[in-house]
């Protein structure tokens, strides 16, 4: 039955920044699929994330906190993850930051820590992730891109840069890994309702101009991405790799 190829029973998930926003969506469809999930966050995983998980698993999650810049911290994610499910087949490279100013007045220390939240870290994970995935010949890995892999935005050049390299990361592991039976995908969201759009949202200009120029007319929420996510993480994806699935509300056809 075709709807078997998207279950994810007895799969085990990490998934970074995960604790609110795009990331929580992302873990609640993978559980509701039937994975079980680690979720994470920087600093801590709020009760409330955990409370939903737990509804949709029935089961408590297991939760793994760290900052994703750190070397040392992508290592012990991933090493925390194998040692409670005893295995990962599915990551999900999600965690992220941003920091908007003109290039100009762009500072190098904001700079170098976009790159190292949102490109360098996916390195790290999928590098450490991998290693046990190339062992048993099976995988599933999702970066987070963003329409900013295709286009330059305004006012991030850090975030503009970093979303750039996910794009050819992810082709660039999927041309090493394909054959050894891992997927090596990405999703790109458009613009969707969360902490890193606030400032745009609250813009009335940017605002309008965004909106006008989305054929749904209207932002994306966390549950438009559930089912990308689900088929990436499943069988039903088999044979993708190296793909950049948009999900934009049209956004990139306008």
């Amino acid at each position: 039955m075709i709807l078997d190829q998207f279950s994810l029973k007895d799969k085990t998930a990490l998934v970074t920044g995960s604790s609110r926003g795009l990331g929580a969506g992302i873990a609640l469809a993978l559980a509701e699929a039937g994975a079980q999930v680690a979720v994470h966050g920087s600093r801590a995983v709020p009760v409330a994330t955990e409370q939903m998980l737990r509804k949709a698993a029935g089961s408590t999650p297991f939760s793994v906190v760290g900052d994703v810049s750190k070397a040392d911290v992508c290592a012990r994610l991933i090493d925390e993850v194998v040692a409670h499910f005893g295995g990962i087949d599915i990551l999900v490279n999600n965690a992220g930051t941003i920091r908007r100013a003109p290039a100009v007045e762009h500072s190098d220390e904001d700079w170098q820590l976009v790159i190292d939240t949102n490109l360098t870290s996916v390195f790290r994970l999928t590098k450490h992730a991998g290693k046990h995935m190339l062992a048993r010949g099976s995988g599933k890995i999702i970066n987070i891109a963003s329409m900013l892999t295709f286009q330059g935005g305004i006012t991030v050049p850090g975030y503009a840069a970093a979303k750039g390299g996910v794009g050819q990361l992810t082709k660039a592991f999927a041309n090493e890994w394909a054959s050894k039976g891992i997927n090596v995908n990405a999703i790109a969201p458009g613009y969707m309702a969360t902490d890193n759009t606030e400032a745009l949202r609250a813009d009335p200009v940017r605002s309008r101009q965004i909106m006008e120029r989305i054929p749904a007319g209207r932002w994306g929420t966390p549950e438009d991405l559930a089912g990308a996510a689900v088929f990436l993480a499943s069988r039903a994806s088999d044979y993708m790799h190296g793909h950049v699935l948009v999900v934009d509300g049209g956004w990139l056809s306008r």
